[in-house]
């Protein structure tokens, strides 16, 4: 990071994430396990409710996040040679964010009725 408390906002920014994901991840499960079977019929059409999209859209989000911002602190403790951890970091970033887009398309794609 450019500034000298760049570490701190980090920090602060992954546990808020992990704090985030304690209630998706617990509202996942239960939803999932509420289901009569897993069926492509019926993940679509828990799907297709509003609420159940939008957090299931937070929890790729936060939780591809979270997993960016881990593997970004694991770079940069592990990988001495600045170029190499730069490279490694943004294609850490890349993939993230390919598979947020990927999630979140596919999430609307099925609360819509695909």
């Amino acid at each position: 990071m450019s500034n000298k408390h760049g570490g701190t906002g980090h920090f602060w920014v992954q546990r808020l994430t992990a704090v985030a994901l304690i209630p998706l991840t617990i509202w996942f499960c239960f939803s999932l396990a509420k289901m009569p079977q897993m069926s492509h019929a019926n993940l679509s059409a828990w799907m297709q409710s509003p609420f159940n999209a939008a957090l299931m859209i937070l929890v790729i989000s936060v939780g591809l996040y979270h997993g960016k911002l881990g593997l970004q602190v694991i770079a940069e403790d592990y990988i001495s040679n600045r170029s190499t951890r730069t490279i490694t970091i943004a294609i850490v970033t890349m993939i993230c964010a390919l598979f947020a887009v990927i999630g979140i398309v596919s999430v609307l794609k099925l609360s819509f009725g695909a």
